[in-house]
């Protein structure tokens, strides 16, 4: 698994959000000053969150963006499959089993890199937004 740097800055703009949770919005401005994101980049993966239904927006001058969901109901894997798609570079989970079955000659490889996805997305599945930004408060 490879995360671009598109996930990577919607990983962080949610977390931005995640610590202002019930307090106030964030503008785009403020998210990408904090986080040092581009704004023109920042402004894009706004609006797939806002598509993908992760963040709402509000419109005038105490507007802003803010997050749709509790930061502890929002996974991590949700979130990076949202942006990213599979959390496997060979595909779903469904794709790597039907490669199992069609492989001719190496078809434990694939079973393995299965086994290998299926870890990652037991951990990213359980791990919320909530968890990461209390990770954070751990190590800082």
């Amino acid at each position: 698994m490879k995360i671009t740097k598109q996930g990577d800055y919607a990983l962080k703009a949610l977390l931005a959000l995640s610590f202002a949770y019930n307090q106030k919005t964030l503008s785009i401005r403020e998210i990408s000053r904090e986080e040092k994101i581009p704004y023109k980049f920042l402004e894009q993966i706004m609006a797939l969150l806002k598509k993908t239904g992760f963040v709402q927006s509000t419109k005038g001058k105490q507007g802003g963006y803010c997050l749709a969901r509790s930061p502890k109901e929002i996974t991590l894997g949700e979130a990076i499959r949202a942006v990213e798609g599979p959390l496997s570079p060979l595909g779903t989970k469904a794709e790597i089993k039907k490669r199992i079955q069609t492989e001719e000659h190496h078809p434990g490889l694939y079973c393995i890199l299965l086994d290998v996805r299926d870890a990652i997305a037991e951990i990213l599945d359980k791990k919320t937004l909530a968890d990461a930004c209390e990770k954070s408060f751990e190590l800082t």
